[in-house]
């Protein structure tokens, strides 16, 4: 397949699965043997990743993922993406707090005939839990 192709499915990811809460349109996206590689996605597996999008979904009803820069080599995709939502959803004991939150996303998937077959992610849930009042915001400047 070529990047762009690649760089289509990944953007199917993004605006359908994340964006949208379209869990039935990962089934087209994603080969039987994908592996996840993002650390809270368990199990590993496609089931996984619906799970944790079902979940960040309650979390945040309205979340949308912004893709602000993606690239494609061969069979690698990236991108940087801001992910946006208002917390509708307990979190760990915290009721809902109606706070909205903007995080950074780093995304990385490979592809290989038009399927993913491994993603990586790295999202700033510290600065969400920061965001929604679950976790203290440091005092003072970090240098």
């Amino acid at each position: 397949m070529s990047e762009e192709q690649n760089k289509k499915t990944f953007r199917r990811l993004v605006e359908e699965g994340f964006s949208k809460g379209n869990l039935a349109a990962l089934d087209e996206l994603f080969a039987p043997s994908f592996q996840e590689h993002q650390n809270g996605f368990a199990p590993p597996t496609l089931e996984g990743v619906k799970r944790g999008i079902a979940g960040l979904r309650t979390l945040f009803p309205d979340l949308t993922l912004t893709i602000e820069e993606m690239t494609a080599d061969k069979d690698m995709t990236w991108a940087r993406l801001t992910a946006r939502g208002t917390h509708r959803g307990s979190f760990n004991g915290l009721p809902p707090t109606g706070k909205t939150i903007r995080i950074d996303v780093i995304y990385i998937c490979r592809i290989e005939k038009g399927k993913i077959v491994e993603h990586w992610g790295v999202a700033n849930r510290l600065g969400m839990m920061q965001q929604i009042g679950a976790s203290p915001r440091p005092a003072g400047n970090i240098n």
